[in-house]
């Protein structure tokens, strides 16, 4: 479990492409994850492709970090058949912190860019991917190998611990 006490959100990256075996190792990790009543709504659009990773720089002010990146992973999900439908996001959340723990695993790095729950973020992503209808895009997240490696913080507050 070395990579929650590791991991940092990677926003400058090194021009080295990222091998597609990590990819999928990445997004094996990503569907290893729970979700209410195993509804497992996510599907997941990657790119290499410099004119798609450009575009999805500009959705948002904060998806600069795309810019650079090698690879991109967008992890979206099927509104079709949910179980559970007002869980989706909740199920994609968990899905999105295992593809940035294994890319910690890999050595590389990643960062989640928000999309959902803003429509027009989520508009924007979906016209640059052409997505279908019944797909929306939850995050866009820039993964390579990180410029520089900085230690994480210790975030561990025991005031907030309360045991009743």
């Amino acid at each position: 479990m070395n990579a929650i006490f590791t991991r940092t959100s990677t926003r400058n990256f090194t021009p080295e492409k990222v091998d597609s075996k990590y990819l999928i190792k990445i997004i094996r990790a990503a569907m290893a994850a729970p979700s209410a009543c195993n509804q497992q709504p996510w599907e997941f659009w990657i790119t290499d492709k410099p004119e798609i990773i450009e575009r999805l720089s500009q959705v948002s002010p904060y998806a600069t970090p795309v810019k650079n990146a090698p690879a991109v992973i967008v992890p979206c999900y099927n509104t079709d058949g949910l179980i559970a439908a007002p869980m989706v996001e909740i199920d994609m959340a968990l899905a999105v912190e295992n593809i940035l723990l294994e890319a910690e695993e890999l050595g590389l790095g990643a960062v989640m860019i928000g999309i959902a729950p803003l429509p027009e973020r989520m508009k924007a992503v979906a016209e640059i991917l052409n997505l279908p209808d019944n797909i929306k895009a939850f995050t866009i997240i820039p993964v390579g190998y990180p410029v520089n490696k900085k230690p994480q913080e210790d975030r561990y507050e025991p005031s907030k611990i309360h045991t009743v």
